[in-house]
């Protein structure tokens, strides 16, 4: 979901910017209060596996890359705020030193790879565990998030393009391989959150029974 610069308008572009420096300062702003000291070892380790993990990238169309996404992952494991702040940091580390995506596009990178989860993963998370287990709750939210996140990227550059793409191609090709993408990612999630809670449930944001803490 990296968009290359020169992709979008302008327009498209400062909207994402502003969408997603938005976002970021409301996750800052939630760190300060709830991050405990812990935290940030975690998240740096967390931001080396994303970037591990994400590096595998399959081609879907002109432009575009599929790829594993981790952002349920990160809030399941250091809540919304520091999750999506580490999903953020891996998108800028992304775009500046290994090249996936373009700089101009990076507000709207982070808003599909760190906001959704950040904002609409985790409250998913946290409705779903109080009637399924946490895992089965954390492979649902993941389900939605790359979902979400495939839908909000072909609204983005389908409306927003600056070049001419044949849109219905993009459209198909994109969900087509991120519901597949979906699948593997809410697994990946399920077995990483059960086989931490099986040995350092402390390590999993999502187990604590108050949001955001």
């Amino acid at each position: 979901m990296h968009i290359p610069d020169g992709f979008l308008t302008g327009e498209a572009a400062a909207i994402g910017a502003v969408t997603g420096a938005a976002g970021v300062a409301v996750c800052l702003r939630g760190a300060r209060q709830t991050m405990r000291e812990r935290d940030l070892p975690l998240a740096g380790l967390a931001a080396a596996f994303f970037l591990v993990g994400d590096a595998p990238m399959v081609p879907i169309t002109v432009g575009t890359q599929g790829h594993l996404l981790g952002g349920t992952l990160a809030v399941a494991l250091l809540g919304p705020w520091v999750g999506g702040l580490t999903i953020a940091v891996v998108c800028v580390i992304q775009a500046l030193v290994l090249g996936d995506g373009g700089v101009s596009t990076l507000g709207l990178t982070i808003t599909n790879l760190a906001l959704i989860p950040a904002f609409v993963g985790y409250p998913i998370i946290v409705g779903l565990r109080r009637v399924v287990s946490l895992p089965v709750a954390c492979a649902a939210a993941a389900v939605v998030d790359v979902m979400l996140g495939a839908l909000v990227f072909t609204a983005e550059m389908t409306l927003g393009a600056a070049v001419h793409i044949d849109k219905a191609a993009l459209a198909a090709s994109t969900l087509g391989a991120y519901a597949v993408i979906s699948v593997v990612e809410a697994t990946i999630t399920a077995l990483v959150v059960r086989g931490l809670l099986s040995i350092r449930p402390d390590l999993v944001r999502a187990g604590r029974r108050r949001a955001g803490t």
